[in-house]
């Protein structure tokens, strides 16, 4: 039975390749659903294999043309698989000086591949330029993408408010009440894929102007918020703006149908501000920063600057214990889930786990009748044993750290990407792919003592750690690796164009979507600075 069940998906993988490429993908043997070993086993086909030729081992003319054919092949759906995952990539080089002061950051590097239908993953970067400092973010959104679209665009504007100092902030407001264009607070670094929810723009600023309002009415702020307090207070600030939006009367149906289903729909956040003093990193959710370190032989070592915020983090799941009564023990997370539903443990939005459920009620039924909530990602409905809300809420973890000479690079990445690889494996990976070094450990006394097929395993092995990058983009790089790692550590085709061929409906059951982005830090300056 099971048979038929793969080649049933592998039937299907082939056509939507087909129906994508065209008619060089025709050729199912191509194509196999050679995924991970939790999932399906794995699957070799003769036509990626050696031909057999005469007894001398020469080719037969018709054998050597079909070697041809094949080679040509092969190199077509490397074209198109290099194709698919360097679509949405982006580089950008940092100068070291930007008339405003030293940047800790050479350049940075980023790349999404998406699972869902759409993307539900966000990423954003932007440099400060009423304050210090670079802020990058990757955003995990569930429920749809809403939330994780309008996280990205506004969550940096609010941490870059936060540092301002007053007199800039009283310049923004000059600005505004005389209708002259204001200051820009940031310098955004985006795709050519990226969008705004332009509806939702006049809303998005008035928000933002009463929170720098509320700013200057304080007489604590003169000379803007540090790092840490700003993104604390930034994360707070705008998911109460999202609930409030959701809730009040908005100018037109578009704008308030976008506002509920951004307070509905929710997104992990993990955002880190990068500058002279170290990195700060906020974690809300699933998402991950790791710091890429290079040791004193040249070796590298993952330093995490965040922790996951789900039901593995035996600390997190007490601090929501605690927040509701003991005869709630037993059912706020189950099946390793809040409530037996949520993964994500903090999050933006999902207010169907921070609201009453006479609230949700009432706002859904404000909608206008003619609405499909369906289409909106929006439904009736109420987590199980919803006694004691709110049961979710955004406080972020912060982490600081102060540069080193070995600090070489941040790693922020979505769950997509930790699902597939470790911490460790991925500092490696990129720092091998920076310095172009692969270094192996000596064969210990153990490996020693192998038998001969498992010497042979370990030698494969070696062998792949030692392969040539074929990207020059480090976040394609580990992308590539997440999806298409072999059994030895090595990259097989075979593997990375089936998870890349699952169709639609598919796709996400074998993967989510992956959102990375390499931030190289200038470590000859943090050296200077560390002296």
């Amino acid at each position: 039975m099971y048979g038929r069940v793969y080649a049933s998906i592998l039937q299907r993988a082939s056509n939507s390749l087909t129906l994508y490429y065209g008619a060089q993908f025709q050729n199912a043997h191509a194509v196999a659903i050679c995924c991970s070993q939790s999932h399906l086993p794995h699957c070799y086909f003769s036509s990626w294999g050696p031909s057999n030729g005469d007894e001398s081992g020469n080719l037969s003319k018709s054998q050597r043309h079909l070697s041809t054919h094949q080679d040509l092949d092969f190199q077509q759906r490397r074209v198109q698989i290099n194709s698919i995952l360097r679509s949405n990539e982006q580089s950008v080089s940092v100068p070291e000086f930007d008339g405003r002061g030293l940047s800790v950051v050479r350049k940075f590097e980023s790349n999404q591949l998406a699972a869902n239908t759409p993307n539900e993953d966000r990423r954003s970067a932007a440099t400060c330029l009423q304050s210090k400092g670079m802020l990058f973010g990757v955003f995990d959104g569930h429920g749809g993408w809403a939330c994780a679209q309008a996280v990205s665009e506004r969550l940096l504007y609010y941490i870059a408010v936060a540092m301002m100092q007053r007199h800039s902030l009283e310049e923004l407001e000059k600005c505004m009440e005389h209708s002259r264009p204001i200051p820009p607070i940031l310098q955004w670094y985006k795709h050519h894929t990226d969008f705004n929810y332009r509806e939702s723009a006049s809303l998005y600023i008035d928000n933002l102007r009463v929170f720098w309002q509320e700013l200057l009415d304080s007489d604590e702020h003169e000379s803007g918020m540090s790092p840490q307090d700003a993104l604390d207070y930034a994360f707070k600030r705008l998911d109460a703006d999202i609930s409030l939006e959701a809730q009040v009367p908005l100018s037109n149906d578009l704008m308030r149908s976008t506002a509920i289903q951004v307070a509905f729909a929710g997104c992990t956040a993990c955002v880190a501000h990068v500058g002279m003093d170290g990195i700060h990193v906020a974690n809300t959710g699933d998402c991950r920063a790791v710091l890429g370190v290079q040791n004193e032989d040249g070796s590298w070592s993952a330093l995490p600057l965040s922790q996951d915020h789900n039901s593995q983090n035996q600390a997190e799941v007490e601090r929501i214990k605690a927040q509701h009564p003991p005869s709630e023990s037993d059912t706020v997370v189950t099946d390793d889930r809040l409530l037996g539903v949520l993964m994500p443990l903090r999050a933006f939005g999902d207010v169907r786990f921070k609201w009453s459920h006479e609230l949700q009620q009432s706002i859904l039924a404000s909608l206008e009748s003619g609405v499909d909530l369906d289409s909106l990602n929006l439904y009736q409905y109420t987590p199980p044993n919803y006694l004691t809300p709110p049961y979710l809420d955004v406080s972020p973890e912060i982490t600081y750290h102060k540069l080193r000479p070995q600090d070489r690079f941040l790693i922020l990445g979505t769950d997509g990407l930790w699902d597939e690889l470790g911490s460790e494996e991925a500092v490696r990976l990129i720092g091998e792919h920076l310095s172009g070094i692969h270094l192996q450990a000596p064969v210990s006394q153990s490996e020693r003592k192998l038998k001969l097929g498992q010497m042979h395993e370990l030698l494969l092995k070696r062998q792949a750690r030692a392969s040539p990058a074929l990207d020059t983009n480090a976040a394609t790089h580990l992308i590539r690796h997440a999806l298409g790692t072999g059994d030895y550590g090595e990259l097989s085709q075979e593997r990375l164009a089936s998870m890349l061929a699952l169709p639609e409906d598919l796709a996400r059951m074998y993967r989510d979507d992956i959102t990375v982005t390499v931030v190289y830090l200038n470590y000859d300056l943090a050296r200077s600075h560390h002296n």
